[in-house]
């Protein structure tokens, strides 16, 4: 059987925070319970007890237990994040938003303008450094920064658009 785990020793400032956090009961509840849980094991309460106490599964407990030991009060913050993780690096995005706010010309293309397709075209065929991007993580990034293709030229407004009726006359 393994040994029962335990949270290590708390500092003055990480049991004054942990105290802060459950006293006030003002945050989160994950970060409440949280909080409580690494407590309650410092105090010496087996894991048993204290998934009873939150009403969480023991193995829950132990994984709180294991990284407050491992990274401090950080583990009472979650690190949740929904969807698929992103396939280009921060470097990469970078790159592709510098590329994006070149004129065509200045690269070597024909085109005054860049659009998602000839983006996506020039960066797989790049001899110099190669980017992998499909044109929805493309146009995911250049559409935060601000490219010359998406701005209308100097002088120049977008159209505005109005809506004309379909019929004049009145229905019977």
């Amino acid at each position: 059987m393994a040994a029962p785990v335990r949270a290590r020793r708390l500092s003055d400032e990480e049991g004054q925070t942990l105290l802060r956090i459950v006293r006030r009961g003002k945050h989160d509840t994950v970060r409440y319970r949280r909080a409580l849980i690494v407590m309650a094991s410092a105090s010496g309460t087996p894991v048993p007890a204290i998934a009873r106490l939150v009403a969480a599964h023991e193995d829950t407990v132990r994984d709180v237990i294991h990284a407050f030991n491992a990274i401090g009060l950080a583990a009472l913050h979650p690190r949740w994040a929904g969807g698929r993780p992103r396939l280009s690096s921060p470097d990469e995005r970078r790159y592709l938003i510098a590329t994006a706010l070149n004129r065509p010309q200045k690269l070597g293309r024909p085109f005054t303008h860049w659009s998602i397709r000839k983006l996506v075209g020039y960066l797989a065929d790049n001899p110099v450094r190669v980017v992998a991007v499909s044109r929805n993580g493309c146009g995911g990034c250049c559409a935060k920064s601000t490219s010359p293709s998406s701005a209308p030229a100097p002088g120049r407004s977008r159209p505005t658009r109005t809506r004309t009726p379909n019929s004049t006359g009145s229905r019977r």
